[in-house]
C-alpha cells in the first residue's frame, strides 16, 4: 500500500506562487500513474493534475498554463508548481494516484488572499 504526505500549502497573495509536495512510501509508485486533486471549503474534491510514469502530464483547463505537475521517482515525489495563484485556487491540495487508489492523505491548505 502506498502512503501519502503533502506539504508545501501556505498563505500566498494573489499572483503569487507556491511549490507542493508529496512523500509516497511503497515500491509501486514508480509505476503509479500520480495526480494532485484540490477540495475547497463546501466543495466537492476536484482533480487538477496528472502525471504518468513516464512523465506525460494533463491539466485542468481551470489550471492548464499556470500549474504544473513533476515527478522525481528516485525519491518518491510528487510536485505541483503552481503559480499566478488566484483566490479561487483556495483548497486543501492532496495527491493520490490517478484515478484515486490509496487512502488519502492529511492534504495541505494553499490559501491565495490579500
Amino acid at each position: 500500500q502506498v502512503q501519502l504526505v503533502e506539504s508545501g500549502g501556505n498563505l500566498v497573495q494573489p499572483g503569487g506562487s507556491l511549490r507542493l509536495s508529496c512523500a509516497a512510501s511503497g515500491s509501486i509508485f514508480s509505476i503509479a500513474v500520480m495526480g494532485w486533486y484540490r477540495q475547497a471549503l463546501g466543495k466537492q474534491r476536484e482533480w487538477v493534475a496528472t502525471i504518468t510514469s513516464g512523465g506525460t502530464t494533463i491539466y485542468a483547463d481551470s489550471v492548464k498554463g499556470r500549474f504544473t505537475i513533476s515527478r522525481d521517482n528516485a525519491k518518491n515525489m510528487v510536485y505541483l508548481q503552481m503559480n499566478s495563484l488566484k483566490p479561487e485556487d483556495t483548497a486543501v491540495y492532496y495527491c493520490n494516484g490517478a484515478p484515486p487508489l490509496f487512502q488519502w492523505g492529511q492534504g495541505t491548505q494553499v490559501t491565495v488572499s490579500n
